[in-house]
């Protein structure tokens, strides 16, 4: 009995293969790269998500290394694109936290350019997003609130538990607002963290989606997804900008407030 392969059976068996690894989830999964583990009892392994967390702050680095290798009065485009993104930063702290927020600087101007990196290097294909991963932003957004509220109790003692107590409240409605208070300070690490995870997941997925259908559909009816796939490329690369901005944005409030206490 003979049997004749065909090209639709090319490309359904072409399908099949790549269709598991354009699994929109399956950009978003966390795999080991290196296993590393003592006796079973301390897993230290290299994961995938590791890996990208290095190559972002390699990416940083190289950046900032190339924009001020050799400063010159008169800046070229690197040394220009290096100070106007240490400007920036700088110009947020001022503004919001004023000149208190100084010592706070350097953290600040690693936060918004690492989240930044790790944003637009999960577009590469291939990569994997870091601020994909809940764990990720919940822990940055958790140690953020954590560290504003024990260094308000550092510098006000326990007149900083007045930060629950809003002013020119009327006493009755004091046992109702203090509740509500203490609720939105505990609610900034969730919002911090599902903002910044929602916004890269949602839109990465988009462009697996998209990617999917130029891979698999013909070449006549892959030009529509492919123009998509361009116009949602430079909205992610918007996105992931302003996500890095809100982020850094909340965490100079949140020192702010305990600074402050507004």
């Amino acid at each position: 009995m003979s049997s004749t392969v065909t090209s639709t059976d090319v490309t359904n068996h072409a399908i099949a293969a790549v269709a598991p690894k354009m699994d929109p989830l399956h950009h978003f999964l966390v795999t080991k790269q290196v296993d590393v583990s003592f006796l079973g009892l301390l897993d230290i392994s290299i994961s995938n998500s590791v890996l990208w967390m290095w190559i972002a702050i390699a990416l940083v680095m190289i950046f900032f290394r190339l924009a001020f290798k050799n400063p010159t009065t008169v800046p070229g485009r690197m040394q220009s694109l290096g100070e106007l993104g240490y400007l920036f930063i700088h110009g947020i702290v001022t503004e919001i936290i004023g000149d208190k927020g100084r010592p706070f600087f350097p953290y600040i101007f690693t936060l918004f350019y690492f989240i930044l990196f790790c944003n637009l290097a999960g577009l590469i294909p291939g990569s994997f997003t870091v601020t994909s991963q809940l764990i990720v932003t919940a822990t940055f957004s958790m140690s953020i609130v954590a560290f504003s509220f024990v260094y308000g109790f550092y510098l006000h003692g326990s007149h900083y538990l007045k930060f629950f107590v809003p002013s020119g409240v009327p006493v009755l409605l004091m046992p109702l607002m203090v509740p509500i208070e203490i609720i939105s300070f505990l609610a900034r690490p969730v919002s911090l963290a599902v903002r910044l995870f929602a916004n890269m997941t949602a839109g990465h997925t988009m462009l697996a989606v998209m990617f999917f259908y130029v891979i698999t559909l013909p070449w006549w009816g892959a030009w529509l997804p492919f123009g998509f796939t361009v116009v949602f490329t430079g909205v992610e690369i918007f996105i992931g900008f302003i996500q890095a901005y809100i982020f850094t944005i909340l965490t100079c409030v949140y020192i702010n407030d305990s600074i402050h206490m507004h």
